[in-house]
């Protein structure tokens, strides 16, 4: 097969060995597999991915078909359309995905939807719901909503029944967003106060994790997924102790196999049903064949993107 491979902080598109698939694991060939952030990190060498995943390979989530199972595999089958969250090696004609991190991809979603699903919405599902304890009503702040978290995470606030409010620096996203159920936008400098909020997704960093964290109301949490605009921030923890507040982080690459498959397993549980009658959306903001993907990390890195980036195989 061939694999988008790192080489000295270098994309190459280069011939690896066919997977094969052990346990309960699904050889999947890729269709579609979703930029992320953490591609870039990984392009960039500061984010190595976990021991049990090609090294050099990147990509955290993919769509395509089933053309081998593992012989403890139970849940699929040979020419199953699948989505997968996977720790690394999603960016390859051919990707192992194991059964229990994957979902059945709905006949009605095409490549490129399905290619970004996964990551964007586990991780606004996490944050959200498990992490934030999101509920009926709250007040919640998506900020740097733009992007594919972003846009997963205003669509599943929004269900839940909470008052969103979303900031996005290009004014020209706006009327978007909102069409995918924020109540209020704001550039960012206006939605740091414009408080107070029950939970706060903080998606930018920086300065502007400052600024949200004087927006708490009482017992208010803040999760911080990104940050882009910077990582150290000065704490008053006065006011945390003042709010009650909390603040919480996380990621998911790392975590292990039977975490990423309750995550999952509720994404199937909750969310699938709404992505397969179109009630979640997954924005695409761009689309490059593999052979392209240079171009698809300079635009990814770029920002100013209004949802996912995608890598869209030519088979």
């Amino acid at each position: 097969m061939h694999a988008l491979t790192i080489a000295s902080g270098r994309l190459e598109w280069s011939t690896r060995p066919d997977p094969i698939p052990q346990g309960s694991q699904l050889l999947v060939r890729v269709r579609s597999a979703g930029l992320n952030p953490a591609d870039l990190l990984q392009l960039q060498g500061h984010y190595p991915p976990p021991p049990d995943v090609p090294q050099d390979v990147p990509g955290l989530e993919l769509a395509g078909t089933v053309v081998e199972v593992g012989p403890l595999a139970r849940r699929f089958k040979v020419g199953d359309r699948v989505m997968g969250l996977v720790g690394g090696g999603a960016q390859a004609e051919l990707a192992l995905v194991d059964e229990a991190v994957a979902l059945a991809a709905p006949a009605g979603i095409g490549w490129e939807s399905a290619g970004g699903f996964m990551e964007a919405f586990a991780t606004a599902y996490d944050a959200l719901v498990r992490q934030g304890g999101l509920t009926l009503g709250a007040r919640v702040l998506v900020s740097g909503a733009a992007g594919g978290v972003g846009t997963a995470a205003i669509q599943l606030a929004a269900a839940a029944g909470a008052q969103v409010t979303a900031s996005a620096r290009r004014m020209e996203f706006h009327d978007r967003l909102r069409e995918l159920g924020a109540q209020r936008v704001m550039l960012p400098s206006d939605a740091a106060e414009s408080g107070p909020y029950d939970l706060v997704l903080e998606l930018v960093g920086g300065p502007m994790l400052s600024a949200h964290l004087g927006q708490l109301g009482t017992s208010g949490r803040l999760i911080v997924i990104g940050v882009g605009a910077g990582r150290r921030i000065e704490l008053d923890l006065s006011l945390l102790m003042a709010r009650r507040a909390g603040i919480a982080a996380s990621t998911l690459r790392a975590r292990p196999l039977f975490e990423k498959a309750a995550l999952v397993s509720s994404l199937g549980e909750r969310l699938l049903p709404m992505l397969a009658s179109g009630r979640l959306l997954v924005p695409v903001a761009a689309t490059f064949p593999f052979a392209d993907a240079p171009s698809a990390y300079t635009r990814l890195g770029e920002g100013g993107n209004l949802g996912k980036v995608v890598l869209i195989s030519s088979g």
